[in-house]
């Protein structure tokens, strides 16, 4: 474990005294956003012109010698080179495709007024255009107008390029926008997922709307169910015959976002089976179908498909760099195409998050990584032969970097729970040339604000320091008691303690005498896979049973009232409100629970079977991680928040725990919010908010809601 987290004594601070001159309270207005308070704006340091200047954009944009400092006006003809603004591009006019360069006229490239191209994309060369069209796959030679039809089996279940939903929403990305294809670099090819739903069982989804509402109907997998049936299909421009790689569609499997070598002499397919546990990449020609095993992981858990970087290809065309969290962190290894390990560039207790750049001629990798603490993110650099590892950046602080095109600098935007944002300039050993930007502002001193915490606890088991952040009341007094307001996640891998600038977020609250913590569980990412891993067919039981900890904590302060704790989150973090108000009732007085998961078997494949295997296979899981297995438990107050339209956590969900508690006879609320999705429609969030205040007042401050809080 990091020496950061060894601590003697049971709870480990790092807090920051009051200034003797904060003595001005935040207006409300200050403390709404709505007026300048504790910061500033400052430039923004995005870009770099070239190796030795970087582009300050504050009131102008300015170039900037790294060496000396001396700016001069950036002119539009710069920027315009540096960001490709006369680049090609697509548009659609009426339900056609056009192909416009500014100050050019526009090419036509489809002509079916009657149907609409969709998911339209140019290939690298901007010599083709690659789009969809009723789900079938197309390609269109821009200088020509010819134009390809590679598919011709699309229906309402089969689908060319176009993901079925369990893959936009778990494996490929809601930012696909259902996007399921991928341009060779070389612009002669392009690889496609097809999709067969027919045996993936249709969820009906009631819109309300108009006089007599209509269905919205998805093929949706709930665990357990069929999934779709995929195959990997290579299309080439020249309009020969699709070439499918040699995979049997029939089996029970998953495909994760393939990768094309830089010669596009061959691409690379990720390749699961259904109980994700062992992940394999196969080399593809793109000629034939054939394919290659040239890396093989299983793990006892689960593997993460979706994981961002999974392979990085080296320019040389001979090697990738391969990011795993095989040995219960994830870390970097380089690879040979073929499959063999060169060695690993990281190592250790602790998480690399993202490749920054890739030196090939110095053969060094430059990488984020949370090691110093966990709660934070640093800058590192390493040789390819994994040695010489070095922390480029400084302090103790949350860090987001911009790297120069030759690796010699970097910009750093940093700050931490008591630091406002702030801006240096580094070279690449680590030595800072120059600070350039501050937000703090000139009176920051002078304000009396809510005073925050970076706390660890240990878990009741002794095996982990849990971190959190408190914010007190602006007017703390520890003789006086305070409710508790929790906000979680609480999902596998997705903590939200992070030792960065706040600004003014939960001030209101703090003027209002609350106490806000936010908190991580052992399964959060904080501790690596290792921790994560005890999540594994065991949804809901140490999230909640970590979270009773920082309950404990604190209903064991003098001043914190013991039944004035309200517990929030939305969808995993809906469902552990939930989990909260019943099986950890005794601990948990209210919560606020927005669009969450009441059953595990309502929710999709791929994610639940992840952590759960299918109910079939873990039916004890199943039923522990269900809120409905402990409805007659429930007690306190309980609100829940749910999107009739939400296509992702199904508003079932919710309609199955109302039913169990309105069996019971039980105080809860219910708030529907028509035509909104998972996420709350912007029209209703102005009325969600007063109403979250109004439930705070009501329950924990036992008073009426201000004027000015409304």
């Amino acid at each position: 474990m990091n020496k950061l987290f060894s601590v003697t004594s049971a709870v480990f601070f790092i807090a920051v005294s009051l200034a003797n001159g904060q003595t001005k309270k935040l207006s409300i207005a200050q403390a709404r956003g709505q007026e300048a308070s504790l910061t500033k704006s400052i430039a923004r340091y995005d870009r770099w012109a070239d190796a030795e200047h970087y582009i300050e954009r504050g009131n102008g944009e300015y170039k900037v010698n790294v060496k000396t400092g001396k700016k001069e006006k950036y002119d539009n003809s710069q920027a315009a080179v540096s960001t490709n603004v006369n680049a090609p591009y697509l548009v659609t006019i009426g339900k056609d495709l056009y192909f416009r360069i500014n100050g050019e006229e526009d090419k036509q490239l489809t002509f079916t007024p009657e149907v609409s191209e969709t998911l339209a994309t140019l290939s690298p060369d901007n010599k083709y255009v690659a789009f969809l069209r009723k789900r079938d796959l197309y390609t269109v030679e821009v200088a020509t107008g010819k134009e390809v039809r590679h598919t011709k089996d699309a229906t309402d279940v089969i689908y060319n390029g176009y993901a079925s939903w369990v893959y936009y929403e778990e494996i490929l990305g809601r930012a696909t926008n259902y996007k399921a294809y991928w341009w060779s670099p070389d612009s002669k090819k392009v690889a496609f997922m097809r999709f067969d739903d027919s045996k993936v069982p249709m969820f009906p989804i009631y819109n309300s709307s108009g006089q007599h509402g209509f269905l919205e109907e998805t093929r949706y997998p709930k665990a357990g169910d069929p999934n779709p049936e995929v195959r990997v299909g290579i299309a080439h421009v020249d309009g020969s015959p699709v070439v499918w790689a040699d995979f049997n569609e029939k089996d029970d499997q998953y495909f994760g976002e393939p990768y094309w070598s830089f010669n596009s002499s061959n691409i690379m397919v990720q390749w699961m089976n259904r109980d994700q546990t062992n992940l394999k990449f196969y080399q593809v020609d793109p000629n034939n179908g054939s394919k290659k095993e040239i890396y093989n992981e299983e793990q006892p858990t689960w593997i993460n498909l979706d994981h961002p970087e999974r392979i990085t290809y080296l320019k040389d065309n001979k090697h990738y760099i391969l990011k795993s969290d095989k040995t219960g962190w994830a870390h970097y290894y380089l690879y040979t195409l073929d499959g063999k390990l060169v060695n690993p560039l990281t190592s250790g207790d602790w998480q690399v998050t993202e490749i920054k750049k890739i030196d090939e001629k110095e053969k060094v990798l430059y990488f984020m990584a949370r090691k110093e603490n966990s709660a934070t993110v640093d800058f590192y650099r390493v040789d390819f032969s994994g040695k010489n590892l070095k922390r480029l950046t400084f302090g103790d602080y949350t860090h987001s970097v911009n790297i120069s095109p030759d690796s010699k600098y970097f910009i750093t935007t940093y700050s931490n729970i008591h630091t406002p944002t702030k801006v240096a300039l580094v070279d690449n050993k680590g030595k800072i040339i120059r600070e350039l930007a501050d937000s703090k502002s000139a009176d920051f001193d002078s304000y009396k604000v809510a005073r925050r915490e970076f706390i660890r606890i240990p878990s009741d088991d002794g095996k982990f320091q849990l971190p959190a952040i408190i914010t007190y009341p602006t007017d703390f007094d520890e003789t006086k008691e305070y409710p508790v307001i929790m906000s979680i996640y609480g999902g596998p891998d997705a903590g939200t303690v992070r030792n960065t600038w706040k600004g003014i977020q939960n001030e209101l609250w703090a003027q209002q005498g609350v106490i806000f913590i936010e908190c991580d569980h052992r399964a959060s990412g904080q501790f690596g896979k290792q921790g994560v891993a005890w999540m594994h067919r065991n949804l809901g039981n140490w999230e909640l049973v970590d979270y009773i900890t920082f309950v404990k904590y604190l209903k064991a302060k003098p001043y914190v009232a013991k039944n004035k704790l309200m517990i929030t989150g939305h969808s995993y973090g809906g469902y552990m409100t939930c989990l909260a108000l019943t099986k950890g009732a005794d601990y948990f007085d209210y919560g606020i629970a927005g669009a969450p998961v009441t059953s595990w078997d309502l929710y999709d494949t791929h994610y639940t079977e992840r952590w759960m295997d299918t109910p079939k296979d873990n039916p004890e899981g199943y039923k522990n991680g269900s809120v409905l297995t402990f409805a007659d438990k429930y007690k306190g107050r309980l609100r829940i928040m749910h999107g009739d339209m939400d296509d992702n956590v199904h508003i079932q969900n919710t309609i199955q725990l109302v039913s169990a508690l309105t069996s019971r006879s039980v105080p809860f609320e219910l708030m529907i919010y028509p035509g909104s999705r998972h996420g709350f429609d912007r029209s209703k969030s102005a009325y969600d908010n007063k109403e979250r205040t109004r439930f705070i007042y009501q329950y924990l401050l036992e008073k009426p809601v201000p004027d000015y809080m409304n």
